[in-house]
């Protein structure tokens, strides 16, 4: 019994993070409390009222199939965890009513490729009237990825303390990567002769080469940006390159103008259509 009602304590603390990672908080105000709501519900699973063991283990099947289900939605999967707390002694007379508790917990898990490791702590807080708790300190571990984009956006999740946000931004963060490689992959086989990969399908560029042009490319850097709060959105470039001889004679500065006009191209076509146009305008010359 002891070593299932372990397991069910450390079900549900995955499912409360793998919950967090799938909330849209509203404002600021709601988006605290959902933190604090959701880190509490990591400790507070009591398992001491069940009737018999086989109760029990419908509970775990049933925290077992949510935690499948949260895991398949958000691409989060928490391996490991474990949290240690410790009741603070007040040394003033006038906290002798206040009980203080720090928690400290440890998680490992990963996001579709990308794997990591938590460490945090939470203070809580409680009088007779009320109970509050706040995260004191986080460290985020990461293993080494090619996405050099993580490595800022960690520090500012650890700098403020945000698990919410860590986990909301991975999921988005990685959602945008597995499209880009989808994306590049679809054109790599549509078009094997004029589309080329350099660092495979997971990088960040596809290159257009013209097959009767030598020395005309077109570089289309996509890189996933995460901003101050959190938001990840996709940044597409346009890069032309150009034998010199090409370049004095574009009297009419089309090759200068291409980037310019590959972004307004992508706000009216989207991104998929965007990269077809591009494709075909090159291919179309080449066979004309």
């Amino acid at each position: 019994m002891d070593a299932q009602q372990a397991e069910v304590r450390a079900l549900e603390a995955e499912i409360a993070a793998l919950r967090r990672a799938c909330e849209e908080p509203r404002t600021a105000g709601e988006d605290n409390w959902r933190a604090q709501k959701s880190l509490r519900e990591m400790y507070q699973s009591d398992s001491g009222g069940w009737a018999s063991s086989k109760d029990l283990r419908s509970h775990l099947g049933n925290l077992e199939s949510e935690l499948l289900f949260l895991s398949t939605l958000t691409g989060i999967s928490i391996r490991n965890y474990s949290m240690k707390t410790e009741v603070l002694t007040n040394t003033e007379k006038t906290e002798k009513s206040i009980t203080k508790v720090l928690q400290r917990h440890r998680l490992s898990g990963n996001c579709q490729m990308i794997t990591f490791q938590l460490e945090f702590q939470i203070l809580e807080i409680q009088d007779k009237e009320s109970l509050s708790s706040v995260i004191t300190d986080l460290n985020i571990i990461m293993e080494p990825t090619e996405y050099s984009e993580l490595s800022e956006f960690v520090s500012r999740a650890e700098e403020r303390r945000d698990l919410l946000m860590f986990f909301r931004s991975l999921h988005f963060f990685v959602e945008w990567c597995e499209y880009r490689k989808r994306t590049f992959e679809h054109f790599k086989e549509k078009y094997p002769e004029a589309v080329h990969l350099p660092e495979g399908a997971a990088s960040s560029c596809m290159v257009v080469h013209s097959a009767r042009q030598p020395g005309f490319e077109l570089v289309i850097v996509w890189r996933v940006q995460i901003d101050e709060e959190g938001k990840v959105l996709p940044k597409l470039d346009l890069l032309p390159k150009a034998p010199q001889q090409a370049l004095e004679l574009d009297r009419n500065r089309v090759l200068e103008t291409a980037p310019r006009s590959f972004r307004a191209l992508l706000g009216v076509l989207g991104i998929e259509a965007a990269l077809e146009s591009l494709i075909k305008s090159l291919c179309t010359a080449d066979s004309s």
